[in-house]
């Protein structure tokens, strides 16, 4: 074969290999685990009380304990622009039994997610729901809304969670 036949040849393979790369990167999350770790911590702070900063490194327990001078003439603007609310979504029926969220809010921000109720009646429901919240609620948090996607392998339990998720939101 001549040099020409074998052009066509290797620009195809290169393109195979970088899109191969590209949906890889994608499946597998490389990339994105510095916005998963910021997002863990976030949800550990909030669950901790803190709710005056969105920064997962500022919001401490001994910050909001003794706030600064100049921090108390501003609170009153402060928590009317972020005030904290939680709201408990309906409970949603799903084939293999109820799913409803709670969702705290501060200001329009969703700041953490609870899963109050889930499938737990068998030993594969609870293993299936393990891995599959987490997930949902990271998914939550890093879109702020409900237009998530399915967990594979919990479809039933996903759809629930949107469904419940959805209505949180609304009754903001």
């Amino acid at each position: 074969m001549n040099n020409k036949s074998w052009r066509g040849t290797i620009l195809f393979t290169v393109i195979l290999v970088t899109m191969g790369a590209t949906v890889g990167l994608k499946l597998y999350g490389v990339g994105e685990q510095a916005t998963s770790a910021q997002t863990s911590v976030h949800v550990s702070t909030s669950a901790s009380g803190s709710t005056t900063s969105t920064a997962p490194t500022t919001s401490t327990p001994s910050a909001t304990a003794t706030p600064s001078p100049s921090a108390t003439a501003s609170a009153p603007a402060a928590s009317a622009a972020s005030a904290t609310k939680t709201v408990t979504g309906t409970a949603v029926d799903t084939r293999y039994g109820p799913v409803q969220v709670k969702v705290t809010f501060s200001g329009t921000t969703i700041t953490a997610v609870d899963t109050v109720q889930y499938p737990s009646e068998s030993g594969r429901d609870v293993e299936i729901n393990s891995q599959a919240l987490p997930i949902l609620q990271q998914e939550t948090l890093s879109k702020q809304s409900a237009q998530i996607d399915t967990v594979s392998g919990a479809t039933y339990t996903s759809e629930g969670y949107i469904q419940s998720l959805q209505s949180a939101i609304d009754q903001r």
